[in-house]
């Protein structure tokens, strides 16, 4: 990936949403350069489980996005490396009682009529499909076309499906953007010199709103701090995303306050990766001890067999949230030349080629696949 300094557009963003925006870009036949003032992954991508979900998401925008996401996933599987660890594994909820079950009822009769696949699993038949669920549960649903892959690995072989089209800057801080005398953006601005483009893409996830900001504009994406406990290698105790039904809430929920429910889910490596965490406490990654008690006793709740098992690591990520909960796609009104792909909160890697896809056809001016109105970057704009 040779350096250059004038492309069709410049990405701001080397995770995922970024590496997507890059693909499907040079797909199209324009040079893209990919500008990150770290490593490819070294943000939210990083951090994240590799969820690839429709069972977490209510009939919507978001969730047209993620069926859409989907059935591209499924055509990348097929073209990029097997290292991605793209697994089509699907997802159970499960509900504790009969009042959650008919909460996980409604919500799949609405998520059905979207186009989504859910099929109901009574409580005998739970051990079927997870042999070390705990007893005692009221039954649950099984979703098909949940998936899960290695995040950082699909985006690295994401910029390199990009071939020659895409050049890879790392380590390079974008401090400004160039504009003509009528506020056009122009390109970039980085301590290793300027950089030139037609369009600037922000992809640069929970900073996006400080990208933002350099243009001028207002985005108000937040972080949303969140936490994983990883387990030591195990065999497949875990088959598949297996999470409770109070996930649902916590995602829809625009609380700062802190919010656990158990999401536990096995990898082709061994390890289990167990979260859910959610809270907004700014960019402070100092591990939290209640919330790792937390996630550990409703995993093993779930899965008593963990109970024996050492977790290896813990981590934190921070989830770019926005406050309607719908990531900010296409053109920025305000500022011609400058494209927004960013507030996907924590379902970033999932909603990832619907995205860069949607970038793409911004660019080459051709029909998007669904409507962009919903995830129109002004939104938010008291004026707009």
């Amino acid at each position: 990936m040779p350096k250059r300094n004038t492309s069709d557009v410049i990405v701001v963003g080397a995770g995922v949403i970024g590496a997507a925006c890059a693909y499907y870009a040079a797909r199209a036949g324009l040079s893209v350069t990919v500008i990150d003032r770290g490593p490819v992954a070294g943000g939210t991508t990083g951090a994240g489980e590799g969820n690839l979900l429709v069972s977490d998401k209510e009939p919507g925008p978001e969730l047209e996005l993620a069926l859409l996401s989907t059935g591209l996933w499924q055509e990348l599987a097929e073209l990029l490396p097997p290292q991605i660890e793209y697994e089509p594994k699907g997802g159970l909820v499960v509900a504790s009682g009969e009042a959650g079950m008919r909460a996980l009822r409604d919500f799949a009769a609405g998520q059905d009529k979207a186009g989504v696949r859910a099929e109901e699993v009574p409580a005998d038949r739970l051990n079927d499909l997870e042999p070390h669920l705990a007893a005692g549960l009221a039954g649950g649903f099984h979703y098909p076309q949940d998936a899960q892959v290695m995040p950082a690995l699909a985006a690295a072989h994401l910029l390199r499906a990009g071939g020659g089209r895409v050049c890879l800057r790392l380590g390079e801080e974008v401090t400004g953007l160039l504009t003509t005398a009528d506020g056009s953006v122009r390109g970039v601005r980085t301590p290793a010199g300027d950089m030139h483009a037609p369009y600037v893409v922000n992809a640069a996830g929970t900073w996006g709103g400080e990208l933002a900001r350099l243009a001028g504009v207002e985005l108000p994406v937040l972080p949303r701090r969140g936490f994983v406990l990883v387990t030591e290698p195990l065999p497949r105790v875990v088959r598949h995303k297996v999470y409770s039904a109070d996930y649902v809430a916590d995602v829809a929920s625009g609380s700062a306050a802190l919010q656990t429910s158990a999401v536990v889910e096995g990898t082709p490596a061994g390890p289990v990766l167990i979260g859910a965490s959610r809270e907004r406490v700014g960019f402070d990654a100092t591990l939290s001890t209640e919330v790792v008690r937390r996630l550990a006793a409703q995993a093993t709740a779930l899965f008593p067999v963990l109970a024996g098992v050492r977790a290896m690591r813990t981590y934190a990520g921070f989830r770019p949230y926005l406050p309607d909960h719908l990531p900010a796609i296409g053109h920025d009104p305000r500022v011609p030349g400058l494209l927004h792909a960013c507030g996907h909160e924590g379902a970033g890697i999932g909603l990832a080629p619907a995205t860069g896809l949607l970038i793409a056809r911004c660019l080459d001016g051709r029909e998007p696949p669904l409507d962009l109105g919903p995830f129109h970057p002004g939104r938010f704009d008291a004026a707009a």
